[in-house]
């Protein structure tokens, strides 16, 4: 059974639909309910690369060398780069042009920019903080991934210049190894550099590996976190990660290895905790593994689960089941990347959890009434 509402889900009450079973109430089996919000404005998501790639492509972009006295001075490295990413000279040469025109040049003994990796949270842009804010506001360069809103991107200067460098499984528009160098070669120069990342740079983001890179090279860096896609998405659905009584400790895992491989999830005898929550990242590919590895490592068939796409964004989606469904139920909803999946006793404490028995229905009811 389905259930459509619109975004926001906190202000959904769905009535609990009629189960017909001979078994006892505690072991009923949950049927699937999904909650598709749905967009008014647009039914295409805000993490459409091709639509931002063709949104942003703004005049700035363009340098004409004629109009400029500017005469490149790279060393190898950045020669080897502009090799690489022919667009890499042009912005750099565009950079050093504008700050020229504003009484600003930039000569090798000014020293080396910054680079801040900024957090934008798990989709929604309200949930940006001010911190983040400022720094795409003051950025010259922004380098942006995949899940990074449209929204979001409205919030850099008009003469600033961004650069997509998303990533989906199976295609990386760039390596991360040239994202590295594009950063180092922007800042090198002078530049006031911002990468934008989904959710928290440090989580599951990529931003350790950046951070230590730069650091290496003498960058200075600053790390501006974000709402983590956990914590926001959580909260969208009424979820406490941690409940006294219920889950005294929360795990947070990705569903992609480093290698690229379709089982990473070794992990899963340590993570079958009937007292913790699980949080998987980047999950629907390995949810077909783990679900069967949670099981026989001792976490209870009905344990309460939860996947959400594209959480906290008009398009989102949501599947609450049992966790001996949630493969099958997921896989009928059509569930697509980015997908976040929460499973543990304190999913059935959101108001939007439809059915529950015992002790997980009093509490859940209580929980409601608190809202």
């Amino acid at each position: 059974m389905a259930i459509a509402a619109s975004k926001p889900l906190r202000h959904f009450s769905p009535s609990p639909p009629h189960i017909s079973s001979n078994k006892p109430k505690s072991h009923v089996r949950l049927p699937r309910v999904t909650f598709s919000a749905l967009s008014s404005s647009s039914t295409s998501s805000p993490f459409t690369e091709a639509n931002s790639l063709s949104r942003y492509q703004r005049e700035t972009w363009t340098h004409n060398e004629s109009t400029s006295n500017f005469r490149s001075n790279f060393d190898d490295k950045s020669n080897e780069v502009a090799l690489q990413l022919p667009e890499l000279k042009k912005l750099l040469e565009a950079l050093r042009a504008s700050r020229e025109k504003e009484g600003g040049q930039l000569d090798s003994t000014a020293g080396p920019g910054r680079v801040a990796l900024v957090g934008t949270g798990p989709g929604d842009p309200e949930l940006l903080t001010v911190k983040a804010v400022r720094a795409i506001e003051k950025a010259d360069l922004i380098l942006y991934d995949r899940l990074v809103s449209n929204d979001v991107l409205e919030l850099v200067r008009p003469d600033a210049r961004l650069l997509y460098v998303g990533k989906t499984a199976g295609y990386h528009s760039r390596t991360q190894e040239e994202i590295h160098q594009l950063l180092l070669s922007f800042a090198e120069a002078g530049a006031n550099v911002v990468r934008l990342k989904g959710g928290d740079p440090l989580v599951f983001g990529r931003g350790g590996e950046e951070m230590d890179f730069l650091q290496q090279q003498g960058i200075r860096v600053e790390v501006i976190p974000g709402i983590t896609s956990a914590s926001g998405i959580a909260a969208e659905l009424g979820v406490p990660l941690t409940h006294r009584g219920i889950a005294n400790s929360v795990r947070f895992l990705t569903g992609h290895s480093r290698n690229g491989g379709t089982d990473p999830l070794y992990v899963a005898e340590n993570a079958a905790d009937p007292d913790s929550t699980l949080v998987v990242y980047m999950g629907l590919s390995t949810l077909p593994a783990l679900v069967p590895k949670l099981m026989s490592h001792g976490l209870p068939a009905e344990t309460p689960a939860v996947a959400v796409e594209r959480g906290t964004t008009p398009q989102q989606r949501t599947v609450f089941a049992e966790l001996q469904d949630l493969v099958n139920e997921v896989k009928l909803a059509e569930l697509v990347s980015p997908t976040l999946i929460i499973i543990g006793n304190v999913v059935a404490l959101s108001p939007y959890w439809p059915y529950s028995s015992g002790e997980n229905k009093v509490a859940a009811q209580e929980s409601m009434l608190m809202r």
